[in-house]
């Protein structure tokens, strides 16, 4: 799950009583898959089938242009880190890869990434699911 929206593992992993080291491991693999996946897999099935992506006239929405200026600002590295809070593992992914991150520096970050937000939404979740309306809720 953790594949599509990072905030699933933590919450997830809690419900189902997984320690602390559990819940982050579980993540970051969840994460990092895509990760992977979608950056080395991605060009080699475009290549392979011969996808070729048309270009549309450029129209840049408010989420388009928050991207670019976190871009313009922090780099590959601050994509990365907000990568778990405003898009998801394959939309931080894509978004690097479209800027023309070198691979090595997309799986680095990506992964510092991980380690960090599985560490503080794993020690959080734990908090947060305790708020009676949200223990009724999982119920």
């Amino acid at each position: 799950m953790t594949l599509f929206k990072f905030i699933a593992g933590p919450v997830l992993g809690h419900v189902a009583g997984y320690s602390l080291v559990e819940i982050m491991l579980v993540t970051v693999l969840g994460m990092m898959s895509s990760v992977f996946l979608f950056t080395y897999l991605g060009e080699w099935a475009k290549k392979q089938w011969g996808i070729r992506i048309k270009r549309k006239k450029v129209v840049f929405s408010r989420k388009n242009r928050r991207i670019v200026k976190i871009w313009q600002k922090f780099g590959a590295a601050g994509v990365a880190v907000l990568t778990p809070l405003l898009l998801s593992p394959i939309g931080g992914t894509l978004v690097l890869t479209s800027f023309g991150v070198n691979k090595r520096k997309i799986i680095s970050y990506m992964l510092f990434s991980a380690l960090f937000w599985s560490f503080i939404f794993g020690l959080s979740i734990e908090k947060l699911l305790e708020v009676p309306f949200l223990e009724e809720l999982l119920r």
